[in-house]
C-alpha cells in the first residue's frame, strides 16, 4: 500500500458475471422443497437486491406472510447446498465483458484494495466466482447475510476494508468506490461517500443509470485503460 489507497468494492451480479438464472433456479428448487411451492421465484425480479430481501419477497408473494429468522436460515442454507450445482450447469453463465483482464490489472496496483460489494449472501457470491476463479482477487467484501439494506453492507464492507487497509500501512488516506450495475448500487456508494462507477451490463441501461448521477458511467470494461485512469486522476 502506499500513503493513497483505493478501496473497490465490486458488485457480482451483472458487473463481473451473469449467471444465467443458476441463482433463481436454486432458490426454486429450495423454496418448494421446504415450503411446497413450486416457481417462487416467478415474477421477483432480483434487480440489485439483496438475498435476505428476494427472500422476503417469496414468503409475502407466495405465504402471505413474512419470514421466520430461522426459516430465512433453512432457505438460504439449503439455497447453498443447490447452488455450486445449479451454477455449474448453468449453459448461460458468462463473464462481462474486460473483466478478468480488469480485475488483473487492478489487483497489480499497490494502491489498490480490491473487495466486494453484493447483495449475495457470502458463501454464494463465493460460488458463482468460484466457477472462473475470481475469488482469489477478493479478500473482503459487505455481503446480505450482513444487512438486508444495500447501503449498510456496503459500508460495513468498507469498514471491513479499511482495517485491512490499516492493518498493512496506517495513516493511509483512504478513497472510497462502487461499482455496480444497477441504481441501487449507485445509491448506496453516494450513501457511504463513495466514488460511484456505473456499468451498463445488467440490470439497468446506460440512460437509467445516468439518472442516477454516478460519477462515472461506462456502457463495459472492454477496455480497462479509461477505468484505470480514473485511479490516477485526482
Amino acid at each position: 500500500m502506499t500513503n493513497r489507497a483505493h478501496l473497490l468494492l465490486f458488485d457480482v451480479d451483472g458487473t463481473i458475471l451473469l449467471w444465467g438464472g443458476a441463482g433463481a433456479r436454486a432458490l426454486d428448487e429450495s423454496f418448494e422443497e421446504l415450503f411446497n411451492v413450486p416457481g417462487a421465484m416467478k415474477g421477483v425480479r432480483p434487480h440489485g437486491k439483496t438475498d435476505t430481501l428476494i427472500c422476503r419477497e417469496m414468503f409475502l408473494r407466495h405465504l402471505g406472510r413474512d419470514g421466520e429468522v430461522e426459516e430465512y436460515r433453512r432457505l438460504l442454507d439449503r439455497y447453498v447446498e443447490i447452488l455450486p450445482h445449479a451454477v455449474a450447469e448453468s449453459v448461460s453463465y458468462r463473464l462481462m465483458p474486460g473483466i478478468p483482464a480488469l480485475l488483473e490489472l487492478i489487483s497489480e496496483r499497490e494502491d489498490v484494495a480490491l473487495g466486494l460489494g453484493t447483495g449475495n449472501i457470502e458463501p454464494g457470491a463465493r460460488i458463482k466466482l468460484e466457477r472462473v476463479g475470481l475469488n482469489r482477487f477478493f479478500s473482503f467484501g459487505g455481503f446480505g447475510c450482513d444487512a438486508a439494506e444495500r447501503a449498510r453492507l456496503i459500508e460495513t464492507g468498507f469498514q471491513r476494508g479499511e482495517n485491512w487497509i490499516q492493518s498493512r500501512e496506517s495513516g493511509s488516506e483512504i478513497i472510497r468506490w462502487v461499482i455496480g450495475d444497477t441504481w441501487r448500487d449507485v445509491e448506496a456508494g453516494h450513501a457511504c461517500g463513495a466514488r460511484t462507477v456505473a456499468v451498463a451490463t445488467g440490470g439497468d441501461s446506460l440512460e437509467e443509470l445516468a439518472g442516477t448521477k454516478p460519477d462515472h458511467l461506462f456502457s463495459d470494461f472492454g477496455d480497462p485503460a479509461p477505468f484505470l485512469s480514473l485511479l490516477d486522476g485526482p
